[in-house]
């Protein structure tokens, strides 16, 4: 009670003032009114209440504790947004050239960017900006709220309110449709029977139950007397229950289904065991304690308790969760890392036997389908439309140099070539079947001659004599017979050949060419031919 400072009180005084200060507690005598003729409220604590001595106070009041020094500068207004002081005919000198206002300059305009400003057009000048200054305190420069206007709540409220009454009429519309098919169905069956008139009747009535619970959208409300100062008025504490909910120890009533404990609330078993698990909505508490995060703190829990039993680490939940935790974690990537290097041996050891059908593509693995497709005999779609084969971003199919394979389509001694004419070497001409033949052919040749000259030095048995060797090298028959006069000439037609190679104005339009080498020739080529290796080779020509 704010008591004003008095002298002494007689014990009869310090009574019935007690008495009286516990009866405006209890709410049964009117609360203390101030010297403003606001009222005090009773459970204020006497050290706040009573003023001090010094302040003489006459009248019980709370203004010793509020703020008495007061900021004869301080103001709750604030600024005029979107206010106009005077709008000029001409540019001034001064003022901004984009827009020709003179309460801020062009590098602070908010106007957008004009392609001729106001300086040189003296057209659209825009009015002055109303200035404002206000002295606030440290409370008025950081409140959020200052200057808000509460005015426009009212907009968000009559927002709200114009959404409830058009859901209103919409549901009040729909009732009414449904009411006025009812009725004319009603007109047409009251012909034939009776009974279904009373059916009818029963299906209003339904309707217009559920027309009046529509309306009642705050569920169910309990009125509470809540005291006050004043005496106490009449809340409202809402009821946050549906009654529609069924209630977890009603869903079964046999007495040796689960048990309820009314002191926790709980039901740990399931009610209904043998209900379909997708219409019941309730499964007993202890399916929240084996899903989610609650099984995985259990697992931490019977980790830390191991630990503490195996004298490994002094593990205490309660005082250092975070080190349990850490501990746990690591225990899991520790215990994942060592079934995956076992898996790996494993692996190694015996094999993989699902490593065939992870290597099938997967255009083969998911390439069913339900699509009917019919083929004639020579493979033409007749009906359906043909599956398009997937392929990769690299060009496929795509054949060079006349070949029907493409690189890579034949291997032999370690080397791929194209399987249409087994040639080695990339970028090649194919050759087809001719060319496989004389690479058959070739290699027959060699073998064979091999086999000759190796079975020949087995069989020599005399010593070694020494072969007449041609111009640079090469081996040559014992009875080969060459004729000077004929290797003369041919000499001079190779001579000849070496110009018209070097010079193209020599060389003749009607060419004849001969495929028939005399050994004269080929020794005239022999010595004309000019080797990479010879030292004496620039020194020639």
């Amino acid at each position: 009670m704010a008591t004003a400072s008095v002298g002494f009180k007689s014990r009869e005084e310090h009574r019935k003032q007690q008495e009286l200060e516990e009866a405006r507690k209890a709410g049964l005598a009117p609360a203390e009114i101030d010297e403003k003729g606001k009222e005090i409220n009773p459970h204020i604590p006497q050290y706040m209440s009573s003023a001090p001595w010094y302040l003489n106070a006459d009248k019980p009041s709370l203004k010793h504790q509020r703020k008495w020094k007061v900021d004869p500068n301080y103001t709750k207004s604030w600024y005029h947004r979107g206010a106009k002081t005077f709008q000029a005919d001409k540019y001034r000198k001064g003022a901004c050239e984009n827009c020709g206002a003179m309460t801020h300059k062009t590098k602070l305009c908010t106007e957008r960017p004009r392609k001729i400003g106001a300086n040189w057009s003296n057209k659209n000048i825009a009015p002055d900006e109303k200035i404002e200054t206000f002295d606030l305190d440290y409370d008025g420069k950081r409140d959020r709220w200052n200057g808000y206007d509460t005015a426009k709540y009212a907009e968000v409220i009559k927002r709200y309110e114009a959404r409830d009454e058009a859901r209103r009429n919409f549901l009040k519309e729909q009732q009414l449709k449904k009411l006025e098919k009812k009725r004319n169905n009603k007109k047409l069956e009251e012909e034939e029977s009776s009974d279904t008139n009373e059916e009818e009747e029963n299906a209003l009535k339904h309707d217009e139950a559920k027309a009046d619970e529509s309306k009642q959208m705050d569920f169910a409300k309990v009125e509470k007397r809540v005291r006050t100062t004043g005496g106490g008025s009449t809340g409202t504490v809402r009821n946050l229950r549906i009654r529609e909910d069924t209630a977890k120890y009603l869903l079964n009533l046999d007495v040796n289904s689960a048990y309820y404990d009314p002191k926790t609330r709980s039901m740990r078993e399931d009610p209904l065991p043998y209900a379909d698990p997708n219409e019941k909505f309730y499964a007993g508490d202890n399916q929240y304690r084996m899903s989610g995060e609650a099984l995985e703190f259990k697992k931490l829990n019977i980790h830390a308790l191991q630990l503490s039993e195996k004298a490994q680490e002094e593990i205490n939940m309660q005082a250092a969760p975070s080190q349990a935790e850490l501990l746990f974690k690591k225990y899991k990537e520790a215990k994942e890392k060592l079934k995956k290097q076992i898996q790996e041996t494993i692996m190694d050891k015996y094999g993989n036997a699902a490593a065939s059908v992870e290597d099938i593509p997967k255009e083969l693995l998911f390439g069913q389908s339900e699509r009917q497709v019919e083929y004639d005999r020579c493979g033409r779609v007749i009906k359906g439309m043909e599956v398009s084969v997937p392929k990769s971003k690299y060009e496929e199919d795509v054949y060079i140099n006349n070949h029907t394979s493409v690189w890579g389509s034949w291997w032999k001694d370690h080397q791929w070539g194209y399987r249409c004419c087994q040639q080695t070497v990339k970028n090649s001409y194919c050759t087809g079947v001719a060319g496989i033949e004389a690479a058959e052919e070739a290699a027959d040749l060699m073998r064979t001659n091999i086999e000759r000259q190796a079975a020949a030095s087995n069989d020599r048995s005399g010593p070694v004599e020494e072969k007449r060797i041609v111009t640079w090298g090469s081996d040559t028959a014992e009875d080969l017979v060459i004729d000077h006069e004929k290797l003369a000439e041919a000499l001079k037609k190779e001579d000849e050949r070496k110009r018209e190679e070097k010079d193209e104005r020599k060389r003749k339009y009607n060419v004849q060419w001969n495929d028939q080498v005399t050994p004269e020739e080929m020794e005239a080529y022999r010595m004309k031919r000019m080797h990479e290796d010879d030292p004496m080779k620039n020194l020639l020509h």
